[in-house]
């Protein structure tokens, strides 16, 4: 059998969103801030903004799973940037800031908008902005979603 890992159209894609985000991450290393990634920003940010939540109101605030949110906040309470102390009942965890990540709010505020400009930047040296490829991309999607063409393919034996 042929690998069939050594051709990827994907893999440009999240390679190039890898190296985007390793460079965020590098303006945290630059302050010397440890655990932070910058894939907990915006969780971080919604909890600044609207105090304690349990995981489930951070997962929709956010359009996560629940599962997904519990695995993050988990990674994010080991950085020793939140903490979670019981909720209204047994069942539910609230998740807080940590004096740790009280401190760092504004620099992420001023790291995500930073971001967006630099995005905006970016998007104006190209022909084609990333922003409309990701619209028309769901504009597909919503005519036939992914996991519809993938089993299309799988059952007509395409390669």
């Amino acid at each position: 059998m042929d690998d069939p890992t050594e051709q990827s159209q994907w893999r440009p894609l999240h390679d190039l969103l890898a190296r985007m985000d390793a460079e965020i991450g590098q303006i945290y290393s630059d302050r010397q801030i440890k655990g932070l990634k910058p894939t907990y920003v915006r969780e971080l940010l919604q909890l600044h903004l609207h105090g304690p939540m349990t995981i489930t109101e951070l997962a929709e605030a956010i359009g996560r799973t629940h599962s997904a949110l519990s695995q993050k906040v988990a990674a994010m309470r080991s950085a020793g940037l939140v903490r979670t102390v019981p909720g209204a009942d047994a069942r539910s965890k609230r998740v807080t800031l940590t004096a740790k990540s009280k401190k760092l709010v504004e620099l992420l505020a001023a790291e995500w908008r930073a971001t967006e400009a630099a995005i905006t930047e970016l998007e104006a040296e190209l022909p084609y902005p990333m922003t409309q490829v990701v619209r028309d991309v769901e504009a597909a999607l919503q005519r036939k979603s992914f996991h519809q063409r993938i089993t299309e393919h799988l059952e007509g034996g395409a390669e």
